[in-house]
This record gives C-alpha cells, structure tokens and sequence, in this order.
C-alpha cells in the first residue's frame, strides 16, 4: 500500500462522498488547523473507508460488518448508496444513538455481546454462513486507503501543515493519515483505551482491556496487523491522554468554536493542547459527531 491507493481512492468515492472543510485558528497563542471531518456523511471518517473498500473490488451482493457504531453507520449508509444489503453487528453497549442511526440507514442491526471482539466474531461467522462480503472496520487495504482520503485533502488545501494529530482504536484512520497525508503522525489514543500504544510496546498487536468515554468508537481491544504495519514504518508517535483531558478538550471545541462532536473526536485536540504534539503547525482531525450530549 503506499499515497497511489489513496489518491485513487480519492477518485473513486469522489461521487460520494463530502470534501470536508479546513478551519485555520490560533489556540493558546499558536496557530492550529482543524480537520471537520464530522461533517463527512454519517457523521464520521468511517464513511470514507467503507465506500471505497465497497466500490474497490467485485460488488457483493451483500455485505456484513461489526461495529462500535461509527463504522456499521458508514457500512450502512454506503450499502444503502450502493443497492447493497447490510447486516451491522454491534456490542449491546453501543451508545443509542448510535444504534438508532444504524436502524435508520436500513441496515439489518443486529446487538449481541459486551465488546466489539464478541460482536465482530459472531459477524464473521455470519458471513461466513451466508458467503455475504465481511466488511472490517479498519484492518482492510480498501478501507485504510479511503480512510487516507481525508489527509490527502489537508495537504492539497494546506501545504504548510508538518504534523497530523488522529485518534486511534484499530488504527484506519491513522494509517491512512500516515498514507495519504505524507507527513508525521501522531496517534493519540485514551490512557485506558490504548490498543496501539500497546502494539508499539509489544512490537506487535496485543489484546488490550478497553475502559473509556471514548471506547464507543475508539474500544479496539486489539490494534490491526495492517494498519500497526503501516503506522510502524511511518515512524509514527504513540500519545496518551487521560478521559478528563479528552472530556474537557471537547467541551473547549464546544465553547470555542461551537463545534459538538463526540468524545473520541476530542482526544487529538486534547494532546495538542497537552503540548504531546511536535511541530510548528498540526493538523488535528475532528473525526466524529455521533453522539447525545451536553457540555460537562
């Protein structure tokens, strides 16, 4: 995989798929550039991910993934785009709001387990059974290199920007940052929620134990072989930062520049703000917005 598959990703879910604004601003009295991927269809990056790795290779006749919410929304919605069936595993602790825009794309919602391990297995062996398309959430060439997409159009509007700054579960999105940006990456993960940070500890993927506000999107238990591969030769850095950090860097994003988004998407702000991130200019990906809340 290298910035090739990103950019013909880019063509690819082009018809599709939002081309997300930049916001240049100064926080603490530095200049900071703000990714608004949340308001990506679905709410999320994820959409990125699953169209390309849909419109990618032979069309199925219908497709089965697991997720914490975000990614069976983007699944969901891409099917639905396409013509195609899907059936949406996710834990019974996935937030309901989450669940309720899953239902309302049209997909099959199926909720069984207590963590996404359980609930991606019992999908694997649904595909399994009835030969539809398992769709992973981020361990995919085809969704890391939509994932990338994103990035890829940071640097095209912002030249300038030397280091992205991505919340981590599996690891999609940060690979695909790593692919499609061409530039640092800092891979920013809660400090009880650290699948990857775990992996670069190891030298390999590990199971790790999951205990968040952030986990409904960032709860990988384990960090993909793919995507810790590729974040590995990019000469990524691993950053953690504790639930209050990440809770109060979304209320600031909230206060400051009226954006509401879900706590997962604060933690890359939230290490910013912590002084975790190198360089003169970052760019902080806003990932996500599928959430019911009010500033703590």
């Amino acid at each position: 995989m290298d910035h090739r598959d990103v950019i013909a990703a880019a063509d690819r879910i082009a018809p599709y798929a939002r081309r997300t604004p930049l916001l240049r601003s100064e926080v603490d009295g530095r200049p900071l550039v703000m990714k608004l991927e949340h308001l990506q269809r679905t709410g999320s990056f994820k959409f990125r991910g699953a169209l390309n790795a849909l419109l990618g290779g032979d069309r199925p006749d219908s497709v089965v993934t697991a997720s914490g919410g975000n990614h069976g929304l983007a699944v969901a919605t891409a099917a639905r785009v396409l013509g195609i069936p899907a059936t949406v595993y996710v834990p019974r602790t996935a937030p309901p709001a989450k669940v309720r825009r899953i239902e309302a794309a049209g997909a099959k919602l199926i909720q069984l387990g207590e963590s996404y391990g359980e609930a991606s297995a019992a999908a694997l062996a649904d595909a399994e059974e009835s030969h539809a398309l398992y769709l992973p959430a981020y361990d995919h060439p085809l969704v890391i290199a939509g994932q990338g997409t994103c990035a890829a159009e940071v640097v095209a509007e912002a030249p300038d920007v030397d280091t992205m700054v991505v919340a981590v579960g599996g690891g999609g999105l940060a690979a695909g940052t790593a692919l499609g940006g061409q530039r640092p990456v800092v891979a920013v993960e809660p400090e009880n929620c650290q699948a990857m940070h775990n992996a670069f500890a190891a030298g390999h993927p590990v199971d790790s134990a999951v205990d968040s506000v952030a986990a409904s999107a960032l709860g990988a238990t384990r960090a993909g072989e793919l995507t810790y591969g590729v974040l590995r030769a990019a000469g990524a850095t691993s950053v953690l930062v504790s639930d209050t950090e990440l809770l109060a860097a979304r209320d600031r994003l909230w206060d400051e520049f009226r954006l509401a988004v879900e706590p997962a998407a604060a933690v890359p702000f939230a290490a910013w703000l912590a002084g975790r991130v190198p360089g003169e200019l970052a760019c902080v990906i806003v990932c996500g917005a599928n959430t019911d809340w009010t500033p703590s």
